[in-house]
């Protein structure tokens, strides 16, 4: 039995691998999607990460697809509560931003596709510099107080205003962010090493990146002269050209043989031995792609190796 870490100074215990959600309703159907959580579940895991404005972005979609496919999966396997639920608010195309009006009506829509009555972990998606922290912190502590939220986090904010919304929690007594969701993998360090880390770290916040395979760069499928069927192909492609790139992916092959395991597993393993970060956050369109993520949980990488990918991704 995988044993799960602390999320921050909360009290939810979660899997060191949270599993994305933003395939679900998109590139995986619901049954793919129902399969894919089951695997997940099977293999010990009990964090999903969503947003309510998934996927939005898809041509006939209006954002909550994988909100609602999560809640139908909860409901048809009666385990809501061995689930820890991470969901966001701020960019449905309906509920945008994070007035506190706003704040209220995408929760009750979130709980309502999601078939439950509370959410584990609630996250502001984007920051939204119109409105004071005050507000945002305030209406976030109200869902609390009525016991709709568990825990709250911040995801795309600035070193500023995460601090300025810690400090005015601390003050008035209110709900404290515990988590930060940041844009973090090997190829991609700078969006969240330097000041954001080091108010996560000071705050004892929980990372839980996104971005953790680099839309998918670091499972190695991405070499020279391959072509990869991918809706975030492109996205991808970029890294391959960047000698940064190339040289994370000698460093993933080498650590990868040497431990015999799969080049994603190294590079989530990698991200999770790092400052703050307790859980990455990766997808599964397929049931086939999961046993790569979940093995996270098992794989213990040498300081030599740790080293060496840091080294080559710097």
């Amino acid at each position: 039995m995988t044993s799960l870490r602390k999320l921050g100074p909360s009290d939810l215990q979660v899997f060191p691998l949270a599993l994305g959600g933003n395939v679900f309703g998109w590139t995986a159907d619901e049954a793919q999607s129902f399969a894919v959580l089951d695997a997940y579940a099977a293999a010990g895991g009990n964090f999903i990460d969503t947003a309510d404005a998934y996927s939005a972005w898809i041509p006939g979609n209006e954002g909550g697809e994988s909100e609602t496919v999560i809640g139908k999966w909860l409901a048809a396997r009666a385990n809501r509560s061995e689930i820890v639920v991470a969901t966001k608010v701020g960019a449905h195309p309906s509920y945008k931003g994070l007035a506190a009006a706003n704040i209220k009506a995408a929760a009750e829509e979130s709980l309502r596709r999601l078939g439950t009555d509370h959410i584990d972990l609630y996250y502001t998606h984007f920051d939204d510099e119109t409105v004071p922290v005050e507000e945002i912190i305030t209406a976030l502590d109200q869902l609390v107080k009525e016991g709709k939220v568990r825990e709250i986090a911040a995801s795309n904010i600035s070193p500023e205003r995460l601090q300025a919304s810690l400090d005015f929690s601390e003050r008035e007594g209110l709900a404290r962010y515990v988590a930060l969701q940041p844009h973090y993998n090997l190829v991609s360090r700078d969006t969240y090493e330097g000041e954001l880390q080091e108010t996560a770290a000071r705050a004892g916040l929980a990372a839980v990146p996104y971005f953790a395979l680099a839309s998918g760069f670091l499972t190695g499928k991405y070499r020279p002269g391959a072509s990869v069927e991918s809706a975030r192909a492109e996205k991808a492609g970029q890294y391959l050209e960047s000698e940064r790139g190339q040289k994370v992916l000698a460093a993933l092959d080498k650590v990868a043989q040497e431990h015999d395991a799969e080049i994603a597993t190294v590079a989530l393993a990698w991200l999770a031995s790092r400052p703050t970060v307790v859980a990455p956050i990766a997808s599964a369109r397929t049931v086939e792609q999961l046993p790569a993520l979940v093995a996270v949980a098992n794989l213990r990488l040498t300081e030599q190796d740790l080293a060496e990918l840091t080294e080559a991704s710097a």
